[in-house]
């Protein structure tokens, strides 16, 4: 099973001075240890469920170019981008831009947007639940367009677009892989069979049941269950020192039974290094052969 990297909480010691370097060690450590990916939020206010939206959020993109630039193996995405927050043209230039300046490291992760909140506070668009998915949908399409030989127009329900040209072109062949965020059984997950590489839901009792769904979706779609890779949201707390090392692996083996591929998650304290240290020496040898 890989490792993926989740930062979240960006709430560290020394506020916004030191933040750069604090994620420059962070990034790299993480790398040097085995994580396989690194990932940020596409929020411009932090989640409730993870502190108030006055503590730090950066950028999403900007802070992936400036990872770009302190890492050199880990594959690099936001988990999610919203799907309302950036025209769709621009996003695939956004993602194109970080897999040709990272050496082919980007990776879109998208889904159908969830924080009105946000949205409303800074003026962004945010349109009903049933038309984000079908914009959702639509920008998918317009990516993948924009990824290929074909740059002439794309005119669908939402988005019209007079000439898809995209040029570089992403490094990642044939384009850099699409994860598609969420559990929805009857859009999400049909849209993940359609489109994405992988998909990415949360740990919990039902979550060998989404990939039952999942796989009917697939043969509805004439899609091959096994080309998806199945990502999985868990958090990293090693405890004060590294007593739930064990139960972390333990966690993981019984997820990788159900058939997840990937575990991605913040880890508790990450700005203190010693987290990701211990999860080096003893999670990721534990679950390698996974």
């Amino acid at each position: 099973m890989k490792l993926g990297l989740h930062l979240s909480d960006l709430t560290w010691p020394g506020g916004a001075r030191d933040l750069a370097p604090q994620l420059s060690q962070v990034a790299r450590l993480a790398e040097d240890v085995g994580f396989d990916r690194l990932s940020v939020m596409d929020h411009v206010w932090q989640i409730g469920v993870i502190g108030p939206p006055e503590h730090e959020m950066l950028e999403a993109y900007t802070a992936l170019g400036y990872l770009a630039g302190q890492t050199s193996r880990m594959s690099l995405m936001t988990v999610v981008t919203g799907c309302t927050c950036r025209s769709p043209g621009m996003r695939a230039k956004i993602v194109s831009t970080l897999d040709v300046l990272s050496g082919g490291r980007a990776w879109l992760g998208i889904g159908a947007a969830w924080n009105e909140d946000e949205a409303r506070g800074l003026g962004l668009f945010f349109p009903p639940l049933a038309e984000r998915y079908g914009r959702l949908e639509e920008i998918l399409q317009i990516c993948l367009q924009m990824w290929s030989d074909d740059d002439g127009p794309f005119n669908g329900r939402y988005y019209s677009l007079a000439r898809t040209l995209n040029r570089p072109q992403p490094i990642s062949r044939p384009h850099p892989p699409i994860l598609i965020g969420g559990s929805g059984e009857k859009k999400t997950l049909r849209l993940v069979a359609r489109y994405a590489q992988a998909c990415n839901i949360f740990a919990g009792p039902d979550a060998a049941r989404k990939l039952e769904v999942l796989r009917s979706h697939c043969e509805a779609e004439g899609r091959n269950y096994d080309e998806i890779e199945k990502t999985v949201l868990y958090n990293f707390d090693v405890g004060e020192k590294g007593e739930r090392t064990g139960q972390i692996v333990e966690d993981l083996q019984g997820l990788a039974a159900l058939g997840f591929q990937a575990a991605m998650g913040q880890a508790v304290r990450v700005s203190e290094l010693t987290p990701l240290e211990v999860i080096g020496k003893e999670v990721i040898p534990a679950i390698s052969d996974m």
